[in-house]
């Protein structure tokens, strides 16, 4: 038998789990969401960071010329995230300790789930070693 004050009490508290549902859910979405977003950044940063370097060491085969990294960086990152992200790709030499290098900068746009995240160009690069 339960006695008139924890009657009173269990009363109050009707309905209270539909409120504690809606704010937690609402609150796991979000960091649901933010991981997403964090995952997607990554994904597409280490995808660059891999065709470029990739690309660089393409460049400085001894049947190859520097120029084809550039090519072949923007076929890797067509191929692995999407020609969006291959629209800025340069490739330059440069000269670093004595020893030339082949050097493709890629600049992209991050990449946003839904619309909140952070705006702004992702840029990455890869360097390779020209033999002498």
């Amino acid at each position: 038998m339960i006695r008139p004050r924890a009657r009173r009490s269990l009363r109050s508290e009707a309905g209270s789990a539909v409120v504690d549902f809606a704010l937690i859910g609402g609150l796991l979405t979000v960091i649901f969401l933010a991981v997403v977003q964090l995952m997607l950044v990554l994904h597409v940063r280490n995808t660059l960071i891999d065709a470029a370097a990739s690309g660089a060491r393409y460049g400085t085969l001894a049947d190859r010329a520097p120029g084809d990294a550039g090519q072949r960086t923007a076929e890797l990152i067509t191929a692995g995230v999407g020609e969006d992200f291959a629209s800025d790709v340069t490739v330059q030499r440069s000269r670093a300790a004595g020893a030339q290098f082949v050097e493709v900068v890629v600049r992209a746009p991050l990449p946003v789930v839904g619309l909140l995240g952070p705006a702004g160009v992702l840029e990455v690069s890869g360097r390779a070693v020209l033999p002498s």
